[in-house]
This record gives C-alpha cells, structure tokens and sequence, in this order.
C-alpha cells in the first residue's frame, strides 16, 4: 500500500486545494476524521478492539473510524471504514451525522448507524481489529474511565451520550 494522502481544509473547512500524507499537520491545517457509533436493537453499542501492533493504543477498545481519504467525503470515509474494519456494508442514509467539532488539527465527524449484526458475521481488518464486542452505555463508560478505550478523549462519547438521553 503506498502512502495515505489526506485533503487539507482550512480552520472554516474549506478545502485548500491540496493533500498531505498521513501524519502530522501544519498548524492552520485540517484533514477530516469519522467515526462511527453502531447501535443494536439493544441499545448496545459495537467495539472493537485495537490490534496489538497498532499504534497508538495497541489492545485498546474503539468504535470504528479513520481519517478520509483524499478526494473522499465525510460519510464516504465513514462508509469505507465501517466496512474495512468489521464487513459491514451501510448506505449514506442509513448514517445519521451526529456530532462534528473541530479539533486541533483534524474536523471529528460521528456518525451513528442503528444496525443488529451477529459478531461472528464481523469481518476484521488485518492489522487494524482482531475482536469485537457489544456492550451497554455504562460499560463504555466504565471502559473510558479505566483508560481502555483508544483515544480517550471526552470528544469521542459526548454525541453518543445525547443519542442515549433523547
């Protein structure tokens, strides 16, 4: 595979007509990263684990996501990493934007997808995910809380939280 490229927006996400590969950006500099909660009929939500050669945060619990590629939009990056990192196949509509901030360097895109799968239908990205589990808003907190969730930063469940309290 040969080296990622992200498209590069400005503070107002206006594409600056050029890309920049996977690494650290600029200072004034964006690229777009998804992620995306799916949610049963249970109300339980899917994770998966981080492989162990993954870094950052090899072993580490995470809803599915990843940065958009270069040429790609928001819910197309969100539709090609669900179905990288676990098999699963969604349309844009069934994909709700839920969320979007701007954060130092990046726009945070959520996306939530009210689906049932069976996890032994999941398919894992070689690399990215080796295991797969469903668990309830609570236990996602107690996940956060003991550090044993890959980028353990507030932005990551706030969107999620307000799904549950509506």
């Amino acid at each position: 595979m040969g080296v990622e490229l992200w498209d590069v927006y400005d503070v107002n996400r206006s594409p600056l007509s050029r890309t920049h590969p996977r690494g650290e950006m600029k200072p004034g500099e964006y690229h777009i990263v998804v992620s995306i909660w799916t949610v049963n009929s249970d109300n339980k939500i899917l994770l998966t684990l981080r492989a162990p050669d993954k870094e950052p945060f090899p072993n580490t619990w995470e809803c599915t996501g990843g940065s958009a590629l270069a040429g790609e939009a928001s819910i197309e990056a969100a539709k090609r990493e669900l179905f990288e990192e676990t098999g699963i196949s969604a349309s844009a509509e069934e994909l709700t934007l839920i969320d979007s901030e701007t954060g130092v360097s990046a726009f945070f895109d959520s996306y939530l997808l009210r689906r049932d799968v069976e996890l032994s239908q999941l398919v894992f990205q070689q690399g990215e995910t080796t295991d797969a589990k469903w668990v309830t808003i609570a236990e996602l907190e107690t996940i956060f809380a003991n550090g044993d969730f890959a980028f353990p930063n507030e932005r990551r469940l706030k969107a999620l939280r307000e799904v549950f309290n509506d």
